[in-house]
């Protein structure tokens, strides 16, 4: 058995022509039909997949820039939409300040207009005490008179004794001190 063995392992150790020739022969052919069928599939496939790689990049690359654009964009955006907020607020702060500045220049105004009123009434009402004065002093006068010397005096004598009694009071006193 030994004989048997050695002789069946020693054809794998030992070099045989034929067997060399046929293993390169169907070596050549098989790399023939690998090259004709195999190999251009297999670079199509691989050409193909570098492609869509490729593709895929300039197309991230692109989608990138988009997206720095849109962020640009969309800066520029919140930039002008502060300043846009900033604007609007300070118009309505500055109309806020003119709204109050012409409340305050009303209100003004129809304090004047009150204080004038108010003035013109008092004036109005101290004449028209002073001409009540005037009137019951120019009464009393006659009324004293009349006792004082017991008769009744006819118009023109009570007319000049009303004209002395006002001429001696100072009303002017009284207009004065009304208006302080």
């Amino acid at each position: 058995m030994t004989t048997t063995a050695a002789s069946s392992g020693s054809f794998l150790i030992s070099p045989n022509v034929g067997l060399m020739i046929w293993t390169l022969l169907l070596f050549g052919l098989s790399m023939f039909v690998l090259a004709r069928l195999a190999f251009p599939r297999i670079s199509q496939a691989l050409d193909r997949r570098q492609r869509a790689i490729e593709d895929s990049i300039d197309a991230a690359e692109r989608t990138r820039r988009e997206a720095d654009d849109l962020l640009d964009e969309y800066r520029e955006r919140l930039r002008e939409s502060r300043q846009q907020a900033e604007e609007i607020i300070s118009r309505a702060r500055k109309a806020a300040e003119s709204h109050e500045n012409e409340a305050l220049a009303e209100a003004r105004t129809r304090r004047e207009q009150l204080m004038e009123q108010t003035r013109k009434e008092i004036e109005t009402e101290t004449r028209r005490a002073i001409e009540e004065i005037r009137r019951e002093v120019a009464d009393l006068t006659v009324a004293a008179t009349e006792k004082v010397t017991r008769k009744t005096l006819t118009e023109d004598d009570q007319r000049r004794l009303v004209e002395e009694a006002l001429s001696e009071l100072d009303f002017s006193a009284l207009a004065t001190a009304d208006e302080r």
